[in-house]
């Protein structure tokens, strides 16, 4: 049998797709099962044992391509998805293009969104998926097994790294004289800057955990000069000097760091994610995001533990600081899609420095 998942989003989605990737597997020893998704994420699922090929879609350099031009690279990736002649395909993406795909790969069985923007698409779809409201993304995502008259037995996150990844990140911790589970793992940034902290809030909360907690801090961020950025000025805040790692690690090296370290603190965005995977203990701030559908998942648990549809909560070892203010989460890309979340910016520096105290303390019981 084979089967192919798509799920053209970002990062962190296409990680919260490894419990059903693994509950495939059980179900399906004999299978093959691949992914396609879009370039920049495929770290999230290299070396994953149950993978056994993915689909690259190059979408930065196809939509820099001309009308035809970028015509003809789509029908290529398409067919060569068809030329596979999967049994069951499943579509993990609410836009067109992966049901478009399914419709064109002639896969026996089609589980998928339906459309709205083209319903003809629909007629393609043996099995519908809906996303339902007050639902988290790995239960969304584990709906397909459920269509395909599956429960599934663990709803574990996974990320899978290789043996010289981890013998970098210790001579990189040896050489910074730190002690594996003795620093915080601060992530500061998110490609979408409408989730990020105000500078002076950010270098505070860092100051914080050195100082008064005397938990050393290490700094990561993307190699993408925003990013980068970012993080400069916040260290032109900072009264502690913090390890910087920005944009000096790899999505995996960026894991096995935080696999070793005490916690992670830090924002709303794929890394937070691959900490949670991790099973390490994961504070994150929120703004605009739904909790429900976007917290840090405890892998312990197989029930959703964000009840609220705002405000600070907790999932087992993991927690979320958000405002509850009536207009949050707007799921907006800031305040009148401005660039700028106040329900972050404004948040208490005190506040938070204590819901850290708290949550530090709950590690070390």
């Amino acid at each position: 049998m084979k089967i192919l998942i798509s799920k053209f989003m970002h990062i962190g989605d296409v990680l919260l797709i490894t419990p059903l990737l693994s509950n495939l597997k059980h179900y399906y020893p004999d299978a093959s099962i691949d992914v396609a998704l879009n370039e920049g994420t495929e770290e999230m699922l290299t070396l994953h044992p149950a993978l056994n090929r993915l689909h690259i879609y190059r979408r930065s350099q196809i939509k820099k391509l001309p009308p035809l031009q970028r015509l003809k690279a789509e029908l290529a990736y398409a067919q060569e998805i068809r030329k596979e002649r999967y049994d069951l395909l499943i579509n993990l993406t609410r836009g067109d293009r992966g049901l478009m795909i399914a419709a064109y790969s002639g896969a026996k069985e089609i589980v998928s969104f339906l459309s709205e923007k083209n319903p003809w698409l629909n007629r393609f779809v043996d099995k519908a998926l809906t996303r339902l409201h007050h639902r988290h993304w790995v239960d969304i995502n584990l709906d397909a097994l459920r269509v395909l008259d599956r429960e599934p037995l663990s709803k574990r996150v996974e990320i899978f790294w290789s043996e010289s990844t981890d013998e970098k990140i210790d001579t990189l911790l040896k050489d910074h004289q730190l002690e594996e589970k003795k620093f915080i793992h601060f992530h500061p940034v998110s490609r979408w800057l409408f989730k990020c902290l105000a500078d002076e809030t950010a270098a505070s909360l860092i100051d914080f955990c050195q100082n008064e907690l005397s938990l050393p801090v290490v700094i990561t961020a993307a190699p993408i000069k925003e990013e980068r950025d970012k993080v400069q000025a916040i260290l032109r805040h900072c009264q502690s000097t913090p390890i910087d790692l920005s944009g000096q690690l790899s999505l995996k090296e960026t894991a096995a760091l935080n696999k070793r370290s005490h916690a992670y603190i830090g924002v709303d965005t794929a890394i937070m994610h691959i900490s949670a995977a991790n099973d390490t203990p994961t504070l994150a701030f929120f703004g605009p995001s739904i909790p429900y559908a976007w917290g840090p998942w405890d892998n312990t648990m197989m029930h959703n533990g964000y009840r609220c549809y705002r405000g600070n909560q907790r999932m087992g070892k993991h927690q979320i600081i958000q405002k509850d203010w009536d207009c949050v989460p707007c799921d907006a890309k800031g305040c009148n899609n401005s660039g700028v979340s106040d329900c972050l910016i404004k948040l208490n520096q005190r506040k938070i420095q204590n819901e850290i105290y708290q949550f530090i303390q709950k590690i070390e019981l």
